[in-house]
C-alpha cells in the first residue's frame, strides 16, 4: 500500500539504470520458488541466452516481475504449470507470464488492474485479496513508458500477463572489479520482518555470491551479530517491537567490539530520515525498495 500511495501521490523515487529484463527474470524466480514449490508447480523459463537491455528502475522492474509470477502461482491449482518469457524486437521488449489455473471472466479483463478491484473472491488475483498486486504492475510499468495486458479465455482456462517497455541501445556502465583500492564484504545479515523483501534482498545477495544471514525480528538480528559476525547488516528501520533504531543503538552500546557496518533500509529518503538513522549509529541509510547499484556501493570498502 505504501509503494501504491507513492506513485498516486508522484513521490515514488525512480533509480533509472540500464539493466537485462533476462537477469532480473531469474531474480525474481529465485523468490518466488518458495511459492512455486509449495504448490508443487512445474516452472518454465523461457529466457534466451541474450540479455535484454532496457532502462528503468531495477527494483522495480523486478518487483513487476516477482508480482506476476507470485500471482500466477497463487491462483493456479496446485501442480499446475506457469511459464515465464522474456523476448524483444527493435522497439519492445516483452515479460510474459502465463498459467493454466483459474483464469478471469472476460468481464473482469478489462479492469482487473484497478486498485482494488474484487469480483468473485475465488478469482481474485491481487496479492492480499485487494488489487493492490496488479495495480502496483500497471503503475510502475506506465512510469517505464510500458504497457500491460491480460489474456484470458475465461474461468478455468488459465492466464497470460504480458508488459511491454521500450528496449535501449544503451549498456550498463561496468564497475571495475579489478579496482585495487576497493574489496567487498562477503558475510551480510538481512534484518527484515516482512518475508517477500527479505527473501527478495536474500535472492539478490545469494545470486551475487554472497554468505548471507537472515533474521525476522530486532532481537534475533542482534543476536545474529553477536552469533555469525557478520562484515554487514543490512536492518529494517521498522521491525516490530524492537525496532531498527533500538537494534543499532544495542548493538554499538553491547556488541562494541563487534566490527560490523550497520546499513538501515527505510521506506523514507528525506534528510531527517537519513540524520537520524545515522545519529542511531548506522553507517548507511538505503531506501526500500533497495536498487541493486545501491546495494553493490555499500557493500565495497576501500582496502
Amino acid at each position: 500500500l505504501l509503494d501504491v500511495s507513492r506513485i498516486t501521490q508522484g513521490r515514488i523515487e525512480m533509480r533509472p539504470q540500464v539493466v537485462d529484463l533476462v537477469r532480473l527474470a531469474q531474480e525474481a524466480v529465485q523468490v518466488v520458488q518458495p511459492v512455486l514449490d509449495r504448490r508443487r508447480h512445474n516452472l518454465n523459463l523461457k529466457l534466451g541466452s541474450q540479455p535484454v537491455w532496457v532502462k528503468g528502475d531495477p527494483a522495480r522492474l523486478l518487483q513487476i516481475q516477482e508480482n506476476l509470477l507470485t500471482n500466477a502461482a497463487k491462483y493456479t491449482p496446485p501442480g499446475g504449470e506457469v511459464t515465464i518469457s522474456v523476448t524483444a524486437d527493435e522497439q519492445n521488449a516483452v515479460i510474459a507470464v502465463r498459467d493454466n489455473g483459474e483464469g478471469i471472466p472476460h468481464e473482469m479483463q478489462a479492469s482487473i488492474f484497478d486498485l482494488f478491484v474484487q469480483g468473485d473472491d475465488s478469482l481474485d488475483r491481487a496479492d492480499g485479496g485487494m488489487g493492490v498486486g496488479l495495480n502496483l504492475v500497471k503503475s510502475i510499468v506506465e512510469l517505464h513508458d510500458g504497457s500491460v495486458s491480460v489474456f484470458s479465455a475465461g474461468p478455468g482456462c488459465g492466464s497470460e500477463f504480458k508488459v511491454r517497455l521500450p528496449t535501449t541501445s544503451d549498456r550498463p556502465e561496468q564497475i571495475a572489479d579489478t579496482d585495487e583500492s576497493y574489496e567487498t564484504y562477503r558475510r551480510i545479515l538481512v534484518v527484515e520482518d516482512n518475508d517477500d523483501s527479505r527473501q527478495m534482498l536474500e535472492a539478490l545477495l545469494r545470486i551475487d555470491g554472497y554468505d548471507v544471514i537472515v533474521a525476522a525480528d530486532g532481537v534475533s538480528g542482534i543476536d545474529a551479530i553477536a552469533k555469525h559476525e557478520p562484515e554487514v547488516a543490512l536492518v529494517d528501520i521498522g521491525l516490530p517491537e524492537l525496532d531498527g533504531y533500538q537494534v543499532a543503538r544495542r548493538v554499538r552500546s553491547e556488541l562494541s567490539d563487534r566490527v560490523v557496518k550497520l546499513v538501515a533500509l527505510t521506506g523514507y529518503g528525506r534528510q531527517a530520515d537519513r540524520k537520524a538513522v545515522l545519529e542511531a549509529g548506522f553507517d548507511e541509510h538505503l531506501v526500500k525498495p533497495v536498487a541493486p547499484s545501491d546495494l553493490a556501493r555499500v557493500l565495497r570498502r576501500p582496502k
